[in-house]
């Protein structure tokens, strides 16, 4: 069966919808073009009260089973932010995104927000920090570390006194500025034991639970191989990067890009910076203990277990 073929086969079993607040999409019309380049072009109407719409499309290679973001890169025209209209259009480049474009399994989908979608930067209005944002399948997570509130000394405990608070490696700003604010799991919470709440990170997004973090583990393919996927690239010891050698398995190929934060322990110090990146979920487990994520600069894998709520860890929001 030649390309040609599947890829007739392909535009039979496509489909399209949209999920928005106040937004109808139709007309939708799909053809593929015939001279071998294996773009599609994707025409539709669509109408609501917003101004603005963000459009994102994703495509499913196991019949709608499961359906994976297509990168920004292999998409123009009516993409991104869209404003109604009538006979709106998408070029998406197939056969340049997903060799398993051609197949009969793929079906496409079509989603709206009036929120910008993941990917584009991310201001915080509450400080002014900028962070930026990375799809990993269905979730959008910052992409660097928390770095909100008013740095304490690790000698002492943080509060509930209406203010976050936050350490710093060795108690030094200079370190929130690059590895992010290192957190107690209750001040994280701002003092709910609510899984999923928002906790301290900015509106709109939340602190991700257990599952959650599940979630980004098993798209990544799994405990043994997802550490190396979410690591930043590059060693402490060649001057290319934060992680100590060897930084096995690093590729950073999800974007997560993770840094070796290390911790604050239980007696007030600092430790590990270069060696580990760990990260609290908003999951409670027994008296005093919550869940957490981390890997090691010697390893490849991401690791889970529970730690004690005094810790000071660093801490990853997940977009609602």
């Amino acid at each position: 069966m030649n390309r040609q073929f599947l890829f007739i086969v392909f535009l039979t079993t496509i489909y399209s919808s949209l999920f928005s607040q106040s937004a109808t999409v139709s007309n939708i019309q799909v053809s593929g073009r015939t001279d071998g380049s294996g773009y599609v072009d994707v025409y539709y109407n669509l109408s609501g009260t917003a101004s603005i719409y963000y459009i994102i499309m994703e495509a499913s290679f196991n019949n709608g089973t499961t359906f994976t973001p297509i990168a920004s890169t292999f998409l123009s025209g009516s993409i991104g932010a869209v404003a109604p209209g009538n006979n709106l259009h998408i070029i998406w480049n197939g056969k340049g995104s997903n060799d398993n474009t051609y197949s009969v399994q793929t079906k496409v989908k079509l989603i709206a927000s009036t929120s910008e979608p993941c990917g584009q930067p991310f201001t915080d209005s509450r400080d002014g920090k900028t962070y930026n944002t990375v799809q990993i399948g269905t979730q959008c997570w910052l992409r660097e570390n928390l770095n909100i509130g008013t740095k304490i000394n690790g000698s002492g405990n943080q509060t509930n006194n209406s203010i976050i608070e936050k350490y710093c490696y060795s108690d030094l700003e200079s370190n929130c500025n690059i590895y992010g604010g290192l957190y107690q799991w209750n001040e994280m919470m701002q003092y709910v034991n609510t899984a999923g709440a928002q906790g301290i990170c900015p509106s709109g997004w939340h602190i991700p639970t257990d599952a959650q973090w599940t979630t980004v583990t098993t798209f990544l393919g799994g405990t043994s191989v997802a550490g190396g996927k979410m690591k930043t690239t590059g060693t402490i010891q060649a001057g290319t990067g934060l992680w100590n050698s060897p930084n096995t398995g690093a590729t950073n190929e999800s974007g997560f890009s993770s840094v070796p934060a290390g911790s604050r322990s239980s007696n007030g110090t600092f430790s590990d910076i270069g060696v580990i990146g760990s990260w609290w979920s908003s999951t409670f487990s027994f008296p005093d203990n919550a869940w957490y994520r981390f890997m090691y600069y010697y390893l490849s894998s991401l690791h889970s277990a529970t730690g004690w709520q005094g810790y000071g860890q660093p801490v990853r929001c997940l977009r609602d």
